[in-house]
């Protein structure tokens, strides 16, 4: 499950270079994927979700979250071309990967914290 979900080799690069700080990293993403989730909901225009999702896609992608990185990719590019038809359903597709990762998260946290 976590290879659909997750790019491990990415986590693992980042707790390598991050050592101490990675916690941190894990927790700031989280918290700000909360935020990045509440703008998508509350956008009311093309170029607010296109913003969002462009900022909700890279942070996604430097955190190895590779199917919400598709999914934001993918929300980027409708609000691009101003698609959107539709668009409540993948926004809500975002918010269910999230709710899907983000225990992942939370246990790789435990799981360096351990360590």
């Amino acid at each position: 499950m976590a290879d659909t979900h997750l790019n491990l080799d990415v986590l693992s690069t980042l707790r390598e270079v991050m050592e101490d700080e990675y916690p941190m990293l894990l927790d700031a993403f989280l918290a700000d994927s909360e935020k990045r989730l509440l703008l998508l909901r509350k956008a009311e225009d093309p170029v607010t979700l296109m913003d969002a999702a462009h900022s909700f896609k890279g942070s996604s992608s430097n955190m190895g979250a590779t199917r919400l990185t598709e999914l934001c990719s993918e929300l980027e590019q409708r609000a691009k071309q101003k698609n959107l038809a539709g668009i409540e359903k993948l926004v809500g597709e975002i918010h269910d990967e999230f709710a899907i990762i983000r225990p992942l998260y939370e246990a790789e946290r435990q799981r360096s914290l351990a360590g």
